[in-house]
């Protein structure tokens, strides 16, 4: 028998980088423009075998633009210091027999329906793991972005590396592993994390229960919380998916999102 599973889209008004982030608006391929946190409920509604697709906030702006297209809301407090978190407080919400929670980031509409269900049923596999995560292989392009990034101080993804029973050994801002220069086709040995998360929901209450953590803290990733607290994260591997799965985190961010959405086709 498959995993039941139901998607949170966690979403806050304030961010340090982009006020108001979920409500802007984004252009598809029909000339439509549509706020972020409808492009992440429409991403969320495509996936298949969901139980149910809820938005989770503490602000009533977001709320009535959610209920004013038709989705569901789950209020959490303003307490909830990152999207888990918040995804921990609305379990109270869902059906208390569903097996799975997915957190499908509110600035993440690019994500594409197979990696959640590719996580939901890797996490059902795995009776050892407490949540499972994904990382997509790197391109030559995208580790050639990396690592400039790194070159000029600057933050351009978070990397990961995992033992040999495919759980997660570490998360960084990073690039990691250490790649020798002249080892061939570099980028292969390295994984981009994309930020989708399936836990399961005693691992999401006790994620909760747990204080923030020193490197959670120092590296700025909710998911090393897991981690130090001794709870196997399940690294799922994807090839590259064929588009930038970027977030939307900065103003800039827009028109690029904008362009994959007309690429890809939605509206």
């Amino acid at each position: 028998m498959s995993a039941s599973f139901a998607i949170v889209i966690p979403a806050r008004y304030a961010s340090q980088r982009f006020a108001g982030k979920p409500l802007a608006a984004l252009m598809g391929a029909s000339g439509e423009a549509k706020p972020l946190i409808r492009r992440s409920w429409e991403a969320a509604c495509a996936v298949p075998g969901a139980s149910a697709v809820v938005v989770a906030t503490d602000d009533t702006r977001i709320a009535e633009v959610v209920r004013g297209f038709g989705g569901a809301v789950v209020m959490t407090s303003s307490a909830a210091r990152n999207g888990t978190e918040r995804c921990a407080e609305a379990l109270a919400a869902l059906d208390p027999g569903i097996d799975i929670i997915v957190n499908l980031q509110g600035d993440a509409p690019l994500t594409p329906a197979f990696i959640v269900t590719g996580l939901v049923a890797a996490l059902a596999a795995d009776a050892d793991a407490a949540m499972a995560t994904a990382g997509l292989r790197c391109s030559p392009e995208t580790y050639a972005h990396l690592v400039g990034d790194q070159a000029q101080g600057r933050v351009g993804g978070t990397t990961v590396v995992a033992n040999g029973k495919g759980h997660a050994l570490y998360f960084s801002k990073r690039v990691i592993p250490h790649v020798p220069a002249a080892m061939p086709d570099p980028h292969a040995a390295v994984l981009l994390h994309l930020g989708v998360y399936a836990y399961r929901p005693a691992a999401l209450a006790a994620y909760a229960a747990m204080p923030p953590s020193r490197l959670e803290a120092l590296e700025g990733l909710e998911q090393l919380r897991f981690l130090e607290g001794g709870q196997p994260i399940r690294l799922v591997p994807f090839e590259p998916v064929g588009w930038d799965c970027i977030e939307l985190n900065n103003p800039e961010d827009v028109p690029v999102i904008e362009a994959v959405l007309r690429r890809r086709g939605l509206v």
